[in-house]
């Protein structure tokens, strides 16, 4: 049995793309495990509207005072209610390529007797703006655990981009599939970016703090890097490959 599993809140106010993500991965799961927490919007009624019997919907109230934690938390509920041997998850600005359900399905059944394997990898393409622009420099991610071994202690992690496992935080052993998956998080009109940015700065409060913004200064200079030769220096990883 395959679980899906995501969060969502404020879907209709914050133009998330719920259903095309729910139903992107319908093709896979025999189940679908939607955490919606308290919303300002008709956000369960339009989950609910997939109409389809394998969602689920797990109604809570988010604790906000948990910071950028609050993602991996409430990811964490909906993992919990799984009954699968595997978990495919799925964020709510996310649909993944209609190719990518066979591909995963099939690599979920022949690694299965694999026990190194704890997770499979998905590629991303990330659209800015539009649906004709692809974000490519480095604060956008390659690669991203989205399907992993239930069972086995592997937790959301932080703000809830990837995974990990047990209470040492391992990175989780996994293996690219090149199952494609658009993230369309930021494809969006001025005004709902906007929306999107004051709604953050709720669960992401240090965004505000501009010291930060030195961080990024090995980004930038990683990207020149892999421009010049290719190489992608300091790649952020909640995996390894194996």
């Amino acid at each position: 049995m395959i679980s899906g599993f995501t969060i969502v809140r404020n879907a209709v106010r914050l133009d998330y793309p719920i259903v095309p993500a729910i139903r992107s991965i319908l093709d896979v799961c025999d189940e679908v495990v939607v955490n919606v927490g308290r919303s300002d919007d008709d956000t369960r009624d339009l989950v609910a509207g997939v109409g389809d019997p394998r969602v689920r919907i797990l109604e809570s109230e988010w604790d906000f005072s948990r910071g950028s934690g609050v993602l991996a938390f409430e990811t964490n509920r909906a993992l919990a209610a799984c009954r699968g041997s595997w978990g495919l998850y799925i964020q709510a600005d996310e649909v993944l390529h209609e190719s990518g359900a066979k591909v995963l399905r099939q690599k979920m059944e022949e690694w299965d007797p694999d026990p190194r394997i704890e997770g499979l990898l998905v590629d991303y393409l990330h659209f800015y703006g539009d649906f004709d622009t692809v974000a490519t420099d480095r604060h956008w991610y390659r690669r991203e655990v989205r399907a992993v071994r239930l069972g086995r202690d592997i937790r959301s992690y932080q703000d809830a981009q990837g995974f990990r496992v047990g209470p040492a935080l391992r990175r989780v052993r996994a293996r690219p599939t090149g199952a494609r998956m658009f993230h369309y998080g930021w494809a969006r009109p001025p005004q709902s970016r906007r929306q999107k940015l004051v709604a953050s700065q709720e669960v992401f409060p240090e965004q505000l703090d501009p010291r930060l913004r030195l961080a990024h200064l090995r980004l930038y200079v990683s990207d020149w890097v892999e421009r010049l030769t290719g190489a992608r220096l300091f790649e952020y990883r909640n995996y390894v490959e194996v």
